[in-house]
């Protein structure tokens, strides 16, 4: 039967989902990494230790960055589920 999914067929699938959440969510980390590095220079430099001013800017940031790669991301799992997924369940 060619419909039956191998080992190999596993963790090939496993790979490409692991390999599509590290492009997915790598926008928004990397901007949550700078927010914070420049908050926290932000807050070392002028000695203010306020913990709303580390959480809101970040935030922020991330809102904005998620909102401005919305479209990458749907378009990437669509194409993921259409090339892949969706054929393996459907068994071509």
């Amino acid at each position: 039967m060619t419909g039956l999914a191998t080992e190999g067929l596993i963790f090939d699938m496993l790979r490409q989902g692991l390999w599509i959440s590290v492009k997915i969510s790598a926008p928004l980390l990397l901007v949550a990494l700078v927010a914070g590095v420049a908050v926290g220079l932000f807050q070392a430099l002028t000695s203010i230790q306020e913990m709303t001013l580390t959480f809101v800017p970040k935030v922020g940031a991330m809102l904005i960055v998620f909102w401005a790669s919305m479209s990458f991301m749907t378009s990437t799992l669509v194409t993921f589920f259409t090339d892949a997924i969706i054929p393996l369940i459907a068994g071509r």
